[in-house]
């Protein structure tokens, strides 16, 4: 019997391959992603992870048993308090002003990937939230590696680099696909549906969201 995650993972390979060749990735594995970039990046990054986590909290909030609730829950105060940590470094090294950052305004990638998020938090069912939060998990832990079996000497992003690529972040990941394989298990052919449109959305606005920092989007017209 085929696995949720392993359809999900088959029918959204061919924009995985598009996410490893768009130039963001390439330049940041090779260390030759300008500065401007990866700022722009990481700012959008920290605001991005604000909302990811009340959607993670939510999922929590919604999960059927202690265990799901439990990782749900520890990710949620992760992509708060580790992951926050993980910015304030590249942050002062990268020269970001703290309080800039908390000022910026998210881009229209940004922002319609993390209110996608939350209208499936507060609108969807449990099925398909934890299919929408899976990608951030899985892309990223992909990405990582994928990157750190490629990175130049000397890449000035190798921090990044090294916190995707963890062994640690790869069991947090395992356990993500795992609840998403059992809830679908347990899932009505409807259901199942729903969780997989939901995770191909969210791999689409991956794909955006590295695409637009290396456009340095902005909106096109002012507010």
């Amino acid at each position: 019997m085929t696995t949720f995650s392993k359809r999900a993972w088959e029918e959204s390979s061919g924009l995985y391959q598009r996410i490893l060749d768009l130039p963001f990735n390439r330049e940041l594995a090779d260390g030759t992603l300008s500065q401007e970039r990866f700022q722009f990046y990481m700012v959008q990054d920290a605001l991005y992870l604000e909302q990811y986590s009340r959607a993670l909290a939510m999922a929590s909030a919604k999960a059927p048993d202690a265990e799901a609730m439990q990782y749900f829950a520890r990710s949620a105060e992760q992509a708060l308090v580790v992951e926050r940590a993980l910015h304030g470094s590249f942050f002062e090294k990268f020269g970001i002003d703290p309080r800039e950052a908390t000022d910026a305004e998210p881009s229209p990638t940004c922002y319609g990937y993390t209110n996608f998020l939350l209208a499936v938090a507060l609108q969807g069912g449990y099925e398909e939230l934890v299919a929408a939060v899976l990608p951030c998990f899985w892309i990223y832990w992909e990405v990582g590696n994928h990157i750190a079996g490629t990175a130049g000497q000397d890449n000035p992003y190798q921090a990044w680099i090294d916190s995707y690529s963890d062994p640690t972040f790869g069991e947090a990941v395992e356990i993500a696909i795992s609840i998403n394989d059992r809830t679908a298990e347990a899932a009505t052919p409807e259901r199942q549906g729903a969780m997989l449109h939901a995770f191909k959305r969210s791999v689409q606005f991956e794909w955006m969201f590295w695409d637009s920092a290396y456009r340095l989007e902005d909106w096109p017209v002012a507010s």
